[in-house]
Order: structure tokens, then C-alpha cells, then sequence
């Protein structure tokens, strides 16, 4: 006898003293093509062989592999945990299992991760992705299933896409920044080359702009961290007399802020304004804590998962744009 788990489709046939087509029929519910005697026999070497069906080859044959692809630019940016939270969510409650690639903002990691996952035979994919340049646009080309942008855009690909409301969240920003009576803003960044920053940065300048004596300047940087040190230092040298706020783009960036701040010795929310876009965990534990545009990023993680099963389905009506409004949570670092 087999071990447990170990026993075969030709196992439980031979058991059962019948044929495997027999057995198929038996486990694909199509009772009615069999004997009594037969649905008897076969039940009985199930349960003696304790056979448990492959439900991977099962989904295969059927046509789907039940699997869903989450592509993340980066996990350990606190928005990319709230978007698996969503959509971990959502593929539980609908029967997928979730496949999760973290790409540390790697393209060719990126590359891939989408070739696996083609090869394991995914349903679909929700991709938060490291950038568009024309290798990933053709690495995306080649993905044999639905796939939903998150927190990106593409001019590239008319595809489902789930965000933030980059302009409505700029703009209350703005709003406060104006009312606390900021005169210069620097706004901090990763590579602009993803669309959504430097969306971000434009609905800023624009909102900034339009206020008299109030000027919006930016710095892009990359992986050297102590280029915000020096960023930070020339701002601050440049600026004095006026009361000045620093702008983060994302939640990794606050975190590279905010210990640059420490090292420069520079006290946000007494010496200096500091507005985080994604409001971290520990956004009200640090001094006065820090004043945040909160994303709804579990929803927006949920609402793309919520998409790509519709696709998965059969779905091929007018992809959507789904973008969500953001929520300003006010905190002393701005307010001194």
C-alpha cells in the first residue's frame, strides 16, 4: 500500500480492479456514468489508499492554474505591504494561491520574475512594477494573461490600473502647507522615471506655485542615501529666514528623511516642516510625530486583485482606471 498522500490515479484503479477512465469519471463527479458496484469500488480504494487528488493538475487540465502573480518593485516599502495584505485578501476568499516576487527594484529581476511566473502558468498578474523602459514594456508584452498596474501607469499597454489620486493628494498637501504658511518646499524622491512620483511632484509645483512668495523645488536620488544629507544641508543653507517643509514621495523616502534629519541634527516640526505621502506605522511615535497622506493601500491592493479575477473570468469590457482619493492626517511635524 502507498503511503499517505503518495497514491496514484492507476493505484486507486488497480485497487478498485477497474480502469483509470473509471476512477476520472468517479472523481470528476460524473456518478451517473457508473455502476453501484462501481462507485463502490472505487470509493472504497480511495479511502483505503487514502488517495488525495493532485488539485494543481486538476486546475491544469481544466485550464487554469489557480495561481495569481504579485510582482512588487519593493517589499519593504510599507505600501507594498498594505497592497499584499489586499490582495493575499481577496485571492483567499476567491480559492487562488498567491506567487510573490519581490524584485528590490531590480529590472532585470523584474524580467525575471515575469518569466517565471509565465512558466509556472499563472492566471493573471498584478504588477507594481520597477519602471517602463522598453525592455519591461516588451517583458510585459510577452505575459500570456490579464494583468493589472499597480501605483503605475503606461502609455504603453491599455491595461486595469489601481492608485492613488496623485493630484487630489498633492493638492491637500498643498493646502496645508499654504495654511501652516511654508515659503519653500523641497520635495524628495526616488527616480522619477516612475510616472506616479513624478506626478506627484508636478500636482505639487502646480499647487505650490500658485500661491505668491511660495517656491517648490525638488531632488531625485538614488540609492546614496547620504545624497539626501547634502540635499537636505543645501536647502536648508539656501532657505534661511523662511519657514521651510521637506515633501516625501513615498514611505521609503520619510525613512531616508528622517534619519538624514537625525544625522544633520535638524528637528522636523521645530526647525523644519516634514510631510510624509503614505502614512507609516510609526508616523505618530516620533517626537511630535509625522504629518502623512494616508493611501488606502489594503484597497487599493484588494480592488486590483477584485479586477484581475474579472479578467481572469472572461471580462473584456473597458479597462478602468481606479484611482482613490487620499486622506491628510495632520501631526505636529508641520504645525510649528
Amino acid at each position: 500500500m502507498k503511503k499517505q498522500g503518495h497514491a496514484t490515479i492507476s493505484d486507486v484503479a488497480r485497487q478498485a480492479g477497474v480502469g483509470k477512465t473509471s476512477v476520472s469519471r468517479y472523481l470528476n463527479g460524473e456518478l451517473q456514468l457508473l455502476s453501484e458496484d462501481l462507485r463502490s469500488r472505487i470509493g472504497a480504494a480511495i479511502k483505503a489508499l487514502d488517495y488525495r487528488p493532485s488539485q494543481s493538475a486538476r486546475a491544469l487540465k481544466a485550464g487554469r492554474s489557480r495561481l495569481i502573480g504579485l510582482v512588487l518593485a519593493d517589499i519593504t516599502n510599507p505600501y507594498s505591504i498594505g497592497v499584499l495584505r489586499g490582495v493575499e485578501k481577496i485571492c483567499n476568499e476567491a480559492g487562488y494561491m498567491l506567487m510573490v516576487c519581490n524584485t528590490n527594484n531590480e529590472p532585470e529581476q523584474q524580467n525575471r520574475y515575469l518569466a517565471l511566473l509565465s512558466s509556472h502558468r499563472v492566471d493573471g498578474v498584478i504588477i507594481n512594477s520597477v519602471g517602463m523602459s522598453d525592455e519591461s514594456l516588451q517583458a510585459f508584452a510577452d505575459i500570456d494573461c490579464p494583468f493589472v498596474f499597480v501605483d503605475r501607469k503606461s502609455a504603453g499597454f491599455d491595461c486595469d490600473v489601481v492608485g492613488l489620486d496623485n493630484r487630489q493628494a498633492m493638492s491637500i498637501a498643498a493646502a496645508h502647507l499654504i495654511e501652516q504658511g511654508y515659503e519653500s518646499i523641497l520635495f524628495l524622491t526616488q527616480s522619477l522615471a516612475i510616472d506616479t512620483r513624478s506626478e506627484r511632484l508636478r500636482a505639487l509645483r502646480e499647487f505650490v506655485g500658485e500661491e505668491p512668495g511660495m517656491s517648490c523645488s525638488h531632488f531625485e536620488f538614488t540609492k546614496e542615501e547620504q545624497q539626501v544629507d547634502h540635499a537636505i544641508a543645501d536647502f536648508v543653507a539656501a532657505n534661511r529666514g523662511l519657514k521651510k517643509a521637506i515633501v516625501t514621495a513615498n514611505g521609503v523616502v520619510t525613512m531616508i528623511t528622517a534619519k538624514a534629519l537625525k544625522r544633520l541634527r535638524i528637528d522636523w516640526g521645530a526647525q523644519i516642516g516634514l510631510l510624509s505621502v503614505d502614512d507609516l506605522d510609526w508616523a505618530e511615535l516620533p517626537g511630535a510625530g509625522i504629518t502623512s497622506v494616508r493611501q488606502p493601500n489594503q484597497l487599493i491592493g484588494e480592488t486590483a486583485c477584485a479586477l484581475l479575477l474579472r479578467r481572469i473570468e472572461g471580462d473584456t469590457g473597458a479597462h478602468e482606471a481606479r484611482l482613490y482619493p487620499a486622506e491628510l492626517v495632520i501631526r505636529g511635524s508641520t504645525t510649528m
